[in-house]
C-alpha cells in the first residue's frame, strides 16, 4: 500500500494541516510499530500496521476544527468516517478503510451514537480486529491540538474518562495487551 501517494494526493506541499497530519500519523505509527516488535507473538503485519495509522486520519481535511488547520465544514468526529469513504473511493483495502472509522475515542457504540445524537449513522464503530485495536489505542497517546507532547498510560486513562469509565475500562485491557 503506498500511504504517501494517498497522502500527497490529499494533502499538498507546504501546507500547515499536512505538516500536522504526518506527524501525528508517524508517532502513532511508530507506536505501533515498537508495539509489534515488542510483541512478536501477536502476529501483527508491520507493513499494514505502518500503513493503517499513517492514514488513519486521512478524513480531517473536509472538518472544521480551525486550531488544528482544519478549515472543512463537517463535524470533526466524522473525519473517521470520511476518511473511510475516501479509502473506498480509492480502492483500498476495506481493513483500512475499517481502521479510519473505527478509531475515535475507544470505539463508538450505536447506542452511544443515539444516546449523544452524534452526526454518525446509528451503527457501531468499534475495533474488533487486533490491528484496529492497536491503532485505536496508539492514537490516544498523541493529541493533534498538542502535537509534542506524549501522554503516560495514566494520563491517557484519565483523559478518556469524560467519554465514560467503560472506554478507560477498555484502553486499560489495550494497555495490558500492548505494553
Amino acid at each position: 500500500m503506498d500511504y504517501q501517494a494517498i497522502i500527497d494526493k490529499y494533502y499538498p506541499e507546504n501546507d500547515a494541516l499536512r505538516s500536522l497530519l504526518l506527524k501525528h500519523s508517524r508517532q502513532v505509527a511508530d507506536r505501533c510499530l515498537a508495539i509489534a516488535e515488542k510483541h512478536p507473538e501477536l502476529q501483527l503485519d508491520k507493513d499494514f500496521i505502518e500503513a493503517a495509522a499513517m492514514l488513519h486520519d486521512i478524513g480531517i481535511r473536509w472538518c472544521h476544527a480551525p486550531s488544528i488547520y482544519c478549515n472543512g465544514t463537517e463535524p470533526y468526529i466524522r473525519h473517521g468516517l470520511i476518511g473511510a469513504e475516501l479509502l473506498r473511493s480509492e480502492g483500498c483495502d476495506e481493513a483500512f478503510a475499517r481502521v479510519c472509522e473505527r478509531h475515535t475515542g475507544t470505539g463508538l457504540t450505536r447506542q452511544q451514537i443515539e444516546r449523544q445524537q452524534l452526526p454518525l449513522p446509528a451503527k457501531d464503530y468499534v475495533p474488533e480486529t487486533l490491528t484496529e485495536q492497536l491503532v485505536c489505542y496508539a492514537d490516544k497517546f498523541y493529541s493533534k491540538s498538542r502535537p509534542d507532547r506524549v501522554l503516560t498510560v495514566a494520563e491517557t486513562a484519565q483523559s478518556l474518562e469524560k467519554f465514560g469509565h467503560e472506554g478507560v475500562e477498555k484502553f486499560l485491557e489495550w494497555s495490558k495487551i500492548f505494553e
